[in-house]
C-alpha cells in the first residue's frame, strides 16, 4: 500500500471533477451594512462557469436558497447522489442547453432567512441582489448584461423570492424558475400560527423574547421549533415593526392564536398568488416561467403552484408548472431542468 498523491481526485462517490470552473467569491455589501440584526455585510458568492467557456456575452442564472439556508449547503452530499456543483457540471458538460453562468447568493438572516424582498426588521436583501450582486458578476464575467439574458431560480423560500423579485424588479430579471415557492399564504402559513401558538404557550411562557434566548442558546435545534422560527422570520419579512428596526408584527394574538386582521391582509399583500394580477405586465415580460412541486408536499406548496399558475393562465401568460411525486425535501435533482430551461429561454 502507498498514500495517495496529494491533490489526486478519488472520483465517485467522494468526489466527481470538474469539467467546468467553480469559484468562491467574497462581495461586500453596502446596503447590509448596519443592517437592522447586525448580520454580516461582507458575503460569499459562489459562481459557477461552464465547460469550454468564450468570451463571447453569456446568460446569467442566479439561484437563491431556502429557509435556514446558507451558500455552504450546496456542497452538502445526499448519499449516492452528486452535490449541486456536481449537477451542475453534468447539465453543462452534457452540451444539451446553451452555456450560462450560475451565480448562487447568500441572503442568510440571524432570523433563517430573508425571503429576499426588503424589509426594515432584516435589510434590504433585495437590493442586494438586483444592485450589488449582479453588478458584481457583470463586472466579472462574460455576462449578457440585460434582463433579457437573466434568470432567477429558488426553492421554497428561494422559490418565493424567484417569483415575487421578477415581479418587483423586471429591469433585472426575465426569466424564473420555483421549485416549491411559498405561495398561497392561507395553506403554507396560516397552519402554522396555531402550532407556534401551543410551543410557545406550553414551553416558553408565551414569549418569544424566551424563545430567542432559548434558540441561540441551543447546540443543537430541535426540530419541533421549526413552526415558531419559521412564523418569526416570515413576519420579519411581511410585517416588520416599522418603529422598532428588527422587531415585528404578529399576524395573530400571541396568547390565543386569533388572527389579527390588519396585520394578515400586510401578509396576504406579499403572497405571489395575490401580486400577480396588479404585476400582470411584469408577468408578461418574462421570456420563460417555470413551476413546480411534490404532489405531498408538506406545506401545500404544490396547491401555492397551482394556485399562482392558475393566475398567470387567466391572464394568457406562457408557463410551465410540473407536479409530481414527491415531498418538500429532496428536490436538488428537480433543479438542473429548470437551469436548463431557463439557459435556453435566455440564450444571447
Amino acid at each position: 500500500m502507498r498514500p495517495d498523491q496529494e491533490g489526486t481526485s478519488l472520483g465517485p462517490p467522494w468526489e466527481r471533477p470538474l469539467k467546468g470552473r467553480f469559484e468562491r467569491l467574497v462581495i461586500d455589501s453596502q446596503v447590509l451594512t448596519d443592517n437592522p440584526l447586525g448580520d454580516p455585510s461582507r458575503r460569499p458568492l459562489y459562481v459557477y462557469s461552464p465547460p469550454g467557456m468564450s468570451n463571447d456575452p453569456h446568460p446569467s442564472i442566479y439561484v437563491i436558497q431556502g429557509m435556514t439556508g446558507q451558500l455552504d449547503m450546496w456542497l452538502n452530499r445526499t448519499a449516492f447522489e452528486p452535490n449541486m456543483i456536481e449537477r451542475l457540471d453534468a447539465l453543462f458538460a452534457a452540451g444539451e442547453c446553451p452555456s450560462a453562468i450560475v451565480v448562487m447568493v447568500d441572503a442568510w438572516t440571524s432570523y433563517g432567512g430573508s425571503q429576499f424582498i426588503n424589509s426594515a426588521a432584516t435589510g434590504r436583501y433585495m437590493d442586494y441582489l438586483c444592485d450589488e450582486v449582479v453588478a458584481f458578476i457583470d463586472e466579472r464575467y462574460p455576462t449578457a448584461p440585460s434582463r433579457d439574458h437573466r434568470g432567477l431560480s429558488g426553492k421554497s423560500s428561494g422559490g418565493y423570492g424567484a417569483m415575487v423579485v421578477p415581479m418587483l424588479r423586471p429591469d433585472v430579471f426575465s426569466g424564473l424558475a420555483s421549485h416549491a415557492g411559498d405561495a398561497l399564504f392561507e395553506a403554507c402559513y396560516l397552519t402554522e400560527f396555531p402550532v407556534t401558538t401551543r410551543i410557545l404557550r406550553d414551553r416558553f411562557g408565551s414569549s418569544y423574547e424566551a424563545f430567542w434566548e432559548h434558540f441561540r442558546e441551543t447546540e443543537s435545534l430541535d426540530p419541533k421549533l421549526h413552526a415558531p422560527l419559521n412564523t418569526y422570520a416570515m413576519a420579519a419579512c411581511y410585517s416588520p415593526d416599522e418603529d422598532r428596526p428588527g422587531e415585528v408584527v404578529l399576524p395573530f394574538d400571541i396568547d390565543s392564536g386569533k388572527i389579527i386582521d390588519e396585520v394578515w391582509a400586510r401578509w396576504l399583500a406579499w403572497d405571489p398568488v395575490r401580486m400577480a394580477s396588479p404585476r400582470v405586465d411584469a408577468l408578461r415580460s418574462m421570456r420563460h416561467i417555470y413551476l413546480d412541486a411534490g404532489l405531498s408536499d408538506e406545506y401545500y406548496l404544490d396547491l401555492g403552484a397551482q394556485a399562482f399558475s392558475k393566475e398567470l393562465s387567466a391572464h394568457g401568460i406562457e408557463h410551465t408548472l410540473e407536479l409530481f411525486v414527491g415531498t418538500h425535501g429532496g428536490l436538488q435533482y428537480r433543479y438542473p431542468g429548470a437551469i436548463a430551461a431557463l439557459a435556453t429561454a435566455l440564450a444571447v
